[in-house]
This record gives structure tokens, C-alpha cells and sequence, in this order.
């Protein structure tokens, strides 16, 4: 069994369908969304559309801190994803709310749990960016689910593995785009997977990845895919230009 991981979906349909191609060409036949499915992004409501199809078919979807947003606007509308909250859950039917409120957290599946930020107060929505945050996460989800092995979450944009050796500390190790990782279940491993919608490391692609459950091998992604139709459609719909911007970007080397 392959599982697919994306989370940060953030309203990128381009890069959502991309990437769901990309995965089935992987084997994958099991799909998990780990929350921020809307937020920034041009089409929440075409996003939405494609994953509550999937989720009629057995994929896993939970909540991210840009769903509840969409459905609960802050006051505060400084930053960019506070602004386009109460624009998104316009764009949002009364189905597809009621959707969104109904998310889970966490999901738990044997030896594993999914989770869009970190399983330690996953309603705190704190960042695991370093080896503390990662055993915080790690000791939170063993203390609810003794069989844990595996953590597989979002939320910060960056693909990351971190795991527990011999030693009490984790330690990181910071993947290579196709090249598989063995994750044997000896050790215990955290994984971050990236975004799909709105990578933040000057590389245009998609990120995701694709965990065989049964060789318990990790294989993080990065997909090419129409980004600069993702940047129009943020500017079609009068989104703030950085959020295009941000999307548009090249690497030097022209990918």
C-alpha cells in the first residue's frame, strides 16, 4: 500500500491535479490531505470539489489552520492569510463549509499518525521546524497511540525527516527530491512533506510525498507543474499581487 501525503494545498488547483498525477504514477493508491487545503490561493472552491471526491473514495482529510480561518475570519487582517480568509470562505458553498468544520485534527492509522501541524496540541497549530519541535510532536503522538512510528504532518512548507536512534534527541535529515528513504520501524520518524500549493524555498514545484507502508520507505517529491496559471488566477481574483508573485518565481536555473 502507497500513500500519498499532501498538505498546504492552499487553494492551488494546478499544482493539487499535478500532483495527484504524479502520485498514480507512484503506485499510490491511498491519498491523505493533511489540512490548508484553501487559504491564498485563487480556487478554494475547484480545490475543494476535487478532495471531497477523493474523500468519498477513502482518502483521509483533516483540518488546517487556513480551513478553520476560511470558516471563522479573524479580525486581524495584516497578514496575507488572515486577509484573504473572509474572501475564501465567501467563495465556499454551504456543503463545502460544513465539510470543513466537520475535519478532524489527527488520524490516526496503524503505527501511524497523520496531522497538519504538530500532534503536541494540534489545535495550537505550533511549528515543527527543528529537532525539539519534532519530539514534542513525536512524544505526543506515542502518548495518545502506543504504536506510533511514524508522525507525518505540514504546516511549515518545507520538507523535513527527523528520527529517534539509540540516543533520547532526534535527529534531522533533510531529504533529496525521488531518492527513497528507509524508514525501518525500529526507530520512531517524523516527516514534514512541504506544500503542495505554495512552495516557499524559491522552487516553483509542488511538493509531496509517497509513503510505502508496507517497505516503510518515504519518497519525498517535487512536482513542475502551470504555476504561472496558479498566479493568474490569484491576480483574477484581485488576491494580493505578492501572493502571485510568490507563486510566479523562477529559480536561476530556469525550472
Amino acid at each position: 500500500m502507497k500513500l500519498a501525503l499532501l498538505s498546504d494545498l492552499h487553494a492551488n488547483l494546478q499544482a493539487l491535479e499535478a500532483c495527484l498525477a504524479h502520485a498514480q504514477k507512484q503506485g499510490a493508491d491511498h491519498f491523505a490531505f493533511l489540512g490548508d487545503l484553501v487559504g491564498y490561493g485563487g480556487q478554494p472552491a475547484e480545490v475543494l470539489d476535487r478532495v471531497q471526491a477523493l474523500a468519498t473514495q477513502g482518502a483521509v482529510v483533516l483540518k488546517g489552520n487556513h480551513d478553520e480561518m476560511a470558516l471563522s475570519p479573524p479580525a486581524d487582517t495584516a497578514q496575507h492569510g488572515s486577509g484573504t480568509a473572509a474572501w475564501t470562505g465567501a467563495q465556499l458553498s454551504p456543503e463545502q463549509r460544513q465539510f470543513l468544520a466537520a475535519l478532524p485534527l489527527t488520524c490516526h492509522l496503524p503505527q501511524l499518525l497523520l496531522v497538519h501541524a504538530s500532534a503536541h496540541q494540534p489545535e495550537r497549530w505550533r511549528y515543527v521546524e527543528d529537532e525539539r519541535a519534532a519530539a514534542a510532536s513525536l512524544d505526543a503522538a506515542q502518548g495518545l497511540h502506543s504504536d506510533v512510528h511514524h508522525v507525518f504532518g505540514g504546516h511549515v512548507h518545507h520538507q523535513r525527516l527527523f528520527y529517534r536512534g539509540a540516543g533520547p534527541g532526534l535527529m534531522r535529515f533533510d531529504p533529496r527530491p525521488g531518492v527513497p528513504v528507509p524508514t525501518p520501524r525500529h526507530r520512531h520518524w517524523l516527516a514534514t512533506v512541504g506544500s503542495v500549493g505554495q512552495p516557499r524555498d524559491g522552487d516553483p514545484r509542488a511538493m509531496y510525498a509517497v509513503f510505502d507502508r508496507q517497505a516503510s520507505v518515504l519518497t519525498f517529491h517535487r512536482v513542475p507543474y502551470d504555476h504561472m496559471a496558479a498566479a493568474a488566477a490569484v491576480r483574477h481574483c484581485g488576491l494580493p499581487p505578492a501572493l502571485a508573485e510568490q507563486l510566479a518565481q523562477r529559480l536561476e536555473n530556469g525550472r
